[in-house]
């Protein structure tokens, strides 16, 4: 966003940062009061819009509290799905049940991601959506994602995901900035995981937290690629060398989309060719003829994107070979987490 606008948007983003406070307020005080579900819940969410490397935060969670042999259930708004003001399951926690268009393509590429392990619901109404839960799937824990504004739900671990790369934007509200609420609201999180901490120096950003709230628990965390996927059969390429010995290039609808090249480029990819779209586009054949006709003016043997892209891709058809770069989250000292995530369900 470029001076001008920032300028002329600020008055907005103080409106909204004015109500944003007085709706905490009213929270902190007790005059709103977040509602009970009645098993376990996990928080995971962020103080600004656009990607922090929060929905791997996500799947991991889901994970853990799979392998401990919990029924879980991912509860999510959906955001860019079509009638938005309905719920969709877009998962049982064993077969997906809606395709992209009805559950957004986090929800989806979650569904895929984690069949066997983790039901996904789709509902702007999280205490609705956990009631039928509970009811219909047996579910006996909850992790709520994109939630830390969305204080309705008690949760029994608030976990707040920072973006070392760009931790705070310019320190303005929306829509002037990418605050969705004070940083100093930071303080209401159990624990602090600053993601892409190998991407960026986060020592600054770690003061700073300890400034807010002494004694936050902080963790360290990076992205890391673990396959190539076919995004027509998503069949894993057995042998990701030979797409590394290739002018390849790389393209994304991400809120972070230089976090996905530099990952990319980091693991030894030659990308002769970047293309970003905004944050969970809807892919068409004429963007994705536009990518290939650029890419091959480059000298590109083969595309990369991302798994949440791919969700919208496997459709189209491309006269490069394209590829799924699987990511998933690291977490430094992960046991400490695990420890919290223990003590939020009882088991510890």
């Amino acid at each position: 966003m470029n001076r001008a606008a920032t300028v002329a948007l600020t008055p907005i983003g103080g409106i909204y940062g004015i109500f944003v406070k007085a709706r905490n307020t009213c929270y902190r005080r007790g005059i709103l009061r977040p509602r009970q579900v009645g098993v376990p819940v996990i928080s995971i969410g962020n103080l600004t819009s656009g990607g922090t490397g929060k929905t791997p935060l996500v799947e991991w969670t889901a994970r853990e509290l799979a392998s401990l042999g919990r029924k879980v259930c991912i509860l999510t708004r959906g955001y860019g799905r079509n009638k938005s003001a309905r719920q969709v399951i877009a998962s049982n926690g064993k077969e997906i049940l809606a395709d992209v268009a009805e559950t957004g393509d986090e929800a989806f590429m979650l569904s895929e991601r984690l069949r066997g392990q983790a039901a996904v619901i789709c509902n702007a109404d999280r205490v609705s959506a956990a009631a039928w839960a509970i009811k219909n799937l047996g579910s006996d824990v909850f992790v709520l994602d994109d939630a830390f504004q969305h204080q309705q739900v008690a949760r029994d671990l608030n976990i707040l995901a920072i973006d070392a790369t760009n931790p705070w934007g310019n320190r303005r509200s929306l829509p002037a900035g990418i605050l969705r609420e004070s940083i100093e609201e930071l303080s209401r999180a159990d624990c602090v995981i600053i993601t892409r901490a190998d991407l960026a120096n986060s020592r600054g950003v770690q003061d700073e937290i300890q400034k807010i709230h002494p004694g936050m628990p902080v963790l360290l965390s990076q992205m890391r690629l673990t396959q190539l996927l076919e995004v027509a059969t998503n069949i894993p390429l057995l042998d990701p060398e030979e797409i590394r010995a290739l002018p390849a290039g790389a393209f994304c609808g991400l809120g972070n989309p230089e976090s996905f090249f530099q990952l990319l480029q980091r693991a030894g990819y030659s990308l002769t060719y970047q293309r970003s779209f905004r944050d969970h586009h809807n892919f068409t054949q004429a963007d994705v003829d536009l990518i290939v006709r650029a890419a091959l003016s480059e000298g590109v043997r083969a595309l990369l994107t991302t798994a949440k892209d791919a969700a919208k891709l496997s459709s189209l058809n491309f006269e490069l070979p394209c590829y799924v770069a699987e990511i998933e989250i690291e977490i430094d000292h992960q046991e400490a987490l695990r420890q919290q995530i223990l003590k939020a369900i009882g088991q510890a």
